[in-house]
Order: C-alpha cells, then structure tokens, then sequence
C-alpha cells in the first residue's frame, strides 16, 4: 500500500486541526486549543487504490517553527489554509509556500490553498475572488472548506493525493538503485537542525533515536527517516524551546 505524507499549515485559529480531525475522524472539534504537533493516519481508497495517508498537523504560532525544514522536506504535499474571515491569516500564506519552494528547491509542489469556515459568510473579509488569484499565483488547487459543515473536507485530502500520484509516480521498480542511500547515519546528523532544543533534551532526544534505529533497524529512503525522526519527536514531546 503506498504511504502518503501530507503538511497542513497556516496561521493559528484557521482550523488546520478541525479540518484534520473531521476527515479522519468525522468529527467537529469546536474547542479552539493550540496544536503543537500531532499525526493522525487514515486508510482511503482513492481512484481504486488503497492509500495510508499520514497527516501532519502542524503549530500555528511561531513559538513552534523550528521544526518546518523538516517537516516540509519530509512531506509530499501540503494544504496551505487560510480563514475567510481574517485577512492576516491570508497575507501569512506568501511567506509559507516561498519557504515551502525554497526547501523542496521546486515550485511544482503538490498543493492545495484552503479558505476554511466558509459557513461563516457573514463575517467573509477574503472574497474567493482574492483565494483564486493567490491560488493561481501559488500554481496550485484552490477551494473554500467548512469544517463545521463538512464542505469539501474529503476533497480536499483527495486532491492532494491525486496530484502527489501524478507529479510523483510510484518509484518502486527503482528501488535497488537507492541501496547505497539508505545506511544508517543521516537520521542523528537531522537532529542538530532543532537548534532551538536545550542541550539536555537534544542528547535525550539523539539517544532515543540511535536506539529506535537499532531496534527496527532502519533501512529506509532518507525522506522516510526524516518524517519517522519528526514523529518520534512529536510524540516524545521533546518541544522544550530555551
């Protein structure tokens, strides 16, 4: 089954994590709590194929953006979501796709630019006039979503997919030629990009990590090692910033 590594991002209070929870979930979250990072797996069947698609739920302030190298490097595809109703959350999206082409080092990323809480019509301060134009700036898909209500929210994930299918082909018959690749060493040499860490978490984090290595020994393509080292530290929850 082919794995799918998808990034949300934007602004906090957008509703990355709503539009998250209900397609993996089918539920509203309606709380607002910021996220630092979580990662939720979801099995789909897209165009007849069975798809494991890994979510990255991402932080929305800037206390947390340390890690977005990483993150983006690891990823395949990313939603970029903006709220209808706050103009800033909008403007923020320039800066986030020009980091996201400077590190994948290619605008032909697969994308998708979200207007979330489009049940809130009432308050709309960003006309999906504006959403199309930066959407064709990007070079990527456009559409508005309703976590609440539910709009667009599979299609969203769908779209992703099917474009990380069409620029990314299943590469699997190439795989004897990465071989020389995929030895161990790599995944401790990311771990010093996370510079914001205190010294005592980093060497607990590293330690971890060699020892997750051995146990599982990992002979993986360097973008999977990349997206397992950010996942464990998520879940070890190793976010003590100085």
């Amino acid at each position: 089954m082919k794995e799918y590594k998808i990034v949300v991002l934007g602004s906090g209070g957008v509703g990355k994590s709503a539009l998250t929870v209900q397609f993996v979930q089918g539920i509203f979250v309606e709380k607002y709590d910021p996220t630092i990072e979580d990662s939720y797996r979801k099995q789909v069947e897209i165009d007849g194929q069975q798809c494991m698609m890994e979510i990255l739920d991402t932080a929305g302030t800037e206390q947390f953006t340390a890690m977005r190298d990483l993150y983006m490097k690891s990823g395949q595809g990313f939603v970029l979501v903006y709220s209808i109703t706050a103009q800033a959350t909008f403007n923020d999206l320039m800066e986030l796709h020009d980091q996201i082409v400077r590190v994948k080092d290619t605008a032909d990323v697969p994308m998708v630019l979200v207007g979330n809480k489009c049940d809130l019509e009432e308050e709309r301060v960003v006309s999906r006039d504006q959403g199309q134009q930066l959407a064709k700036n990007f070079n990527c898909h456009f559409m508005e979503a309703s976590a609440k209500n539910k709009i667009n929210v599979p299609e969203i994930f769908y779209n992703l997919v099917r474009q990380i299918n069409s620029k990314q082909p299943d590469k699997s018959n190439a795989k004897g030629n990465k071989k020389k690749k995929e030895k161990g060493g790599c995944c401790c040499l990311l771990v010093n990009k996370i510079k914001n860490l205190k010294k005592e978490n980093l060497w607990n984090f590293r330690s971890k990590l060699d020892s997750r290595c051995v146990r599982k020994n990992i002979k993986k393509s360097s973008e999977q090692v990349n997206w397992d080292i950010l996942n464990l530290f998520i879940l070890n929850e190793q976010l003590a910033f100085s």
